[in-house]
């Protein structure tokens, strides 16, 4: 697996995946089951690597140095 996510993508994804799973012990109510949803962000951001970015294409990482 090649890298695609970049840093500030990385911190992004890890953030809001912290944050949606902190609705799990936050919320009393059922809805705070959605906070699983924060899985996907926090894994592709510790991966730096996201399936749906391949898919596509896609690519945050900065370009490598050209050799000369």
């Amino acid at each position: 697996m090649k890298s695609n996510v970049g840093n500030a993508d990385r911190v992004f994804r890890i953030i809001v995946g912290l944050a949606l799973l902190s609705m799990i012990v936050l919320l009393k109510t059922d809805v705070r089951w959605f906070g699983l949803i924060g899985l996907m962000p926090l894994t592709t951001g510790l991966a730096s690597w996201c399936p749906l970015y391949s898919m596509l294409g896609l690519n945050t990482c900065p370009a490598p140095p050209k050799k000369r």
